[in-house]
């Protein structure tokens, strides 16, 4: 069964993924940063406690020894430690050092700014936000 529609859709989040991607590849490399490492640090939100370990490989989608590989790389920069979580001292957690914060202030800034979605129209964003969420909330089914 042909579907054009949803061809279109993934063709274009795909070529944004990539131009996003393509844009910061020298901004980040300016950091320090690979595009993993990146997203290791946008995953680990100040705001919130920190991650454990299982948490932060399946935000990234990825499995325990990669994970390893891309936090080893963020604790030799100085931008994570390991530390436990206070509520189970036998689970390991990702937290960000004051430089981490600081460097993953900048890769928020950065890819926000890179975006070609950010030449979009405050209310296409809300409209496509609602969209994005919508499926991932359907589990993209």
């Amino acid at each position: 069964m042909e579907n054009q529609s949803l061809e279109s859709v993934v063709r274009a989040n795909h070529e944004l993924f990539m131009r996003t991607s393509d844009r910061l590849a020298q901004p980040l490399d300016e950091l320090g940063l690979t595009h993993a490492t990146a997203q290791a640090l946008w995953a680990i939100d100040p705001a919130e406690p920190a991650p454990s370990m299982k948490a932060l490989a399946g935000r990234l989608f990825c499995n325990a020894p990669n994970l390893n590989f891309v936090v080893n790389q963020l604790i030799d920069r100085g931008l994570v430690e390991r530390g436990t979580d206070p509520a189970d001292r036998r689970v390991r957690v990702a937290v960000l050092t004051p430089k981490g914060r600081e460097i993953r202030e900048r890769v928020v800034e950065l890819t926000l700014t890179q975006t070609p979605f950010a030449a979009c129209p405050p209310e296409d964003l809300a409209r496509l936000a609602e969209i994005l969420q919508r499926t991932l909330d359907d589990g993209g089914r």
